[in-house]
């Protein structure tokens, strides 16, 4: 079954609900470690976050890519994607790097994933009825990239804890977003398909 909106398609889009749910654990998974580890060293934050933006962006680009190939735009995604990877790679090649400079990287990667995923959630919006979790992470990444910007001196447990916090109210989006669309798309399929005969 396929249901176009201009270039989008809830089949193409269903077949990697998995992918948004990825993204989410990963997320959870993040700030639950960050939030459980109140004496975690600057450089084990930095290894940590920047494992987690390169699986989050290998994944976002996964999904542009396949999303790609069958004519579907999906250009804002694959942005969100190259920002994560390319995150991931500064802090691996800067493990030395301030703790100024690691927030600062944080809230722009924050800002930037932030406008693509709103972007994201305009063009889902004839698709499914959950695009409103893809836009309400968005606007949590934004919201969370500006606060950290403007206090870059609160105090390390603080904004290790305000990070972690962050993480998992992001990841807790996606992953619902996730199991929305397969769920969304399983329902339209049993309407197309309708109801299995019985045999007399």
């Amino acid at each position: 079954m396929i249901i176009e909106y201009g270039s989008l398609d809830l089949n193409a889009i269903a077949k990697r609900w998995w992918m948004l749910a990825v993204r989410g654990v990963a997320a959870v998974c993040f700030g639950v470690l960050a939030i459980a580890w109140p004496g975690i060293s600057l450089l084990a934050l930095v290894l940590l976050w920047g494992a987690y933006a390169l699986l989050d962006g290998t994944a976002a680009i996964a999904l542009s890519i396949r999303a790609g190939k069958e004519g579907r735009r999906w250009g804002w995604l694959l942005f969100e994607g190259i920002i994560g990877v390319a995150a991931a790679f500064f802090t691996a090649l800067s493990p030395g790097i301030t703790a100024f400079a690691l927030l600062m990287l944080i809230a722009a990667w924050a800002v930037l994933t932030g406008i693509a995923e709103i972007a994201s959630a305009i063009a889902l919006r004839r698709v499914i009825r959950g695009e409103w979790l893809l836009a309400a992470s968005g606007v949590l990444s934004i919201a969370f990239g500006v606060l950290t910007a403007m206090f870059p001196r609160a105090g390390a447990l603080t904004l290790v804890t305000f990070i972690g916090a962050y993480a998992i109210v992001f990841g807790l989006l996606l992953t619902v977003l996730g199991f929305r669309v397969r769920s969304v798309a399983h329902r339209e399929d049993q309407m197309l398909v309708g109801p299995t005969p019985r045999h007399a």
